[in-house]
């Protein structure tokens, strides 16, 4: 299970250390993912911040790193770079192609330094390709590979999965695989280093992997709205309710409709599960039953059972509910309430050990901890990370 503290990490990767150069999206959350797991992450931070308009400290992608400061296009900043490279297992960097090379960074001068280094390469098109050097951004990405507009309603369109679908499970999981697959290698006898390629495209198209087969299969129309698994099928989709809430209903296996349809006080319309010229009536059905109770009351009627119910909650109301609760699914730390790490390990529990990390604030503790004095300034010292440094790189 997971757990929090303020010691030092824990978890199935305590002893791996990683180097990330500073982003926004998903490296960071990679990277977090890798903290929480128990590796001693160590953010490179740019003067001026990474462009986004939040307070460091609720930054919760950063938790559990340690920061050091290096504007990475200043004399001797690749070396310092480097010299942490040196005693690292994992670098990740989320740069246009060609960006890290330029800075001095690149595979080719760290693998000289460091022949066992995993480094992690995060982009949404990807190290090549026509669109390599275009920005972009998440929707973009999930539009080209077929992933968004599978999502929404048939009438309208595509939905928006929030950033979710193509830079966190298209792109950071995708990564965080491949830098462990690659970190297994590595250690292997006669295993080497390598570079991991993890573009958002490829990772967002995979997720669609089953979805291909049941097209192929003739199980899947090419368009939104009117298949099993999404939303078009009435007894796999969301219904609102008297107060205006929403409850999620997934009763695809025949016990689990019968037992749903028993609940919700319409056995009558049992026959039209199989009938699809029936499934409008269907829906009509459910929709109008739905809206006679509150989302509470629907709750309640459907507590316990296997009816594959359950009400849709907020962003707020979610820590609350009894199961994730029971679970610490949540946990607070440093007054902010934040999904605890995922998933859980019997043996080698990874926990909310640091609060979100301020840029610049750890250097003298990295510079001692992986014996790397050279991170610091020429004085001995760190530069102050609130002086104006030079323009953000492009991610």
């Amino acid at each position: 299970m997971a757990a929090t503290g303020n010691g030092p990490p824990s978890g199935p990767l305590a002893g791996v250390r990683v180097v990330e150069l500073a982003g926004i999206g998903p490296g960071p959350f990679a990277a977090m993912l890798l903290a929480d797991l128990g590796a001693d992450v160590v953010r490179i931070d740019r003067p001026g911040g990474s462009g986004l308009a939040i307070d460091p400290a609720y930054d919760l992608t950063n938790r559990n790193k340690r920061s050091v400061l290096i504007d990475l296009k200043a004399d001797g900043a690749a070396e310092r770079v480097l010299g942490l490279v040196e005693r690292a297992d994992v670098l990740i960097e989320g740069y246009r192609p060609g960006v890290a090379e330029r800075l001095g960074v690149g595979p080719e001068e760290c693998h000289a330094r460091n022949p066992r280094l995993v480094y992690g390469r995060m982009t949404g098109w990807g190290q090549e390709g026509p669109l390599a050097q275009r920005a972009g951004h998440d929707i973009a990405y999930i539009a080209i590979t077929g992933t968004l507009g599978m999502i929404g309603n048939a009438d309208e369109p595509p939905a928006v999965p929030a950033n979710l679908v193509g830079d966190y499970a298209g792109g950071s999981l995708y990564l965080v695989i491949g830098v462990l697959a690659a970190l297994q290698h590595a250690r292997t006898p006669g295993g080497t280093g390598q570079v991991v390629d993890a573009a958002i495209v490829d990772g967002a198209a995979h997720l669609a992997t089953m979805i291909h087969g049941m097209m192929a299969a003739g199980g899947w129309q090419d368009r939104r709205g009117v298949n099993l698994l999404d939303g078009g099928c009435p007894f796999y989709g969301n219904y609102e309710t008297a107060d205006g809430r929403y409850m999620a209903v997934g009763a695809l296996e025949q016990q689990f409709y019968d037992e749903f349809i028993r609940l919700l006080g319409i056995e009558g319309e049992a026959p039209a599960r199989k009938d699809f010229d029936r499934w409008g009536e269907l829906r009509a059905a459910v929709a109008e039953r739905f809206r006679t109770r509150t989302r509470d009351e629907w709750t309640a009627v459907f507590e316990g059972s296997d009816a594959c119910v359950a009400p849709v909650l907020s962003l707020r109301e979610a820590p609350q509910h009894p199961h994730l609760a029971a679970r610490g699914t949540f946990t607070d730390h440093g007054g902010i309430t934040q999904p605890a790490p995922a998933p859980r390990f019997s043996a080698t529990p990874g926990a909310v050990h640091r609060p979100p990390a301020r840029p610049g604030a750890d250097a003298e503790e990295v510079a001692r901890d992986w014996d790397a004095p050279g991170i610091l300034g020429a004085d001995g010292t760190h530069p102050d990370p609130t002086a104006a440094g030079s323009k953000e790189l492009q991610a």
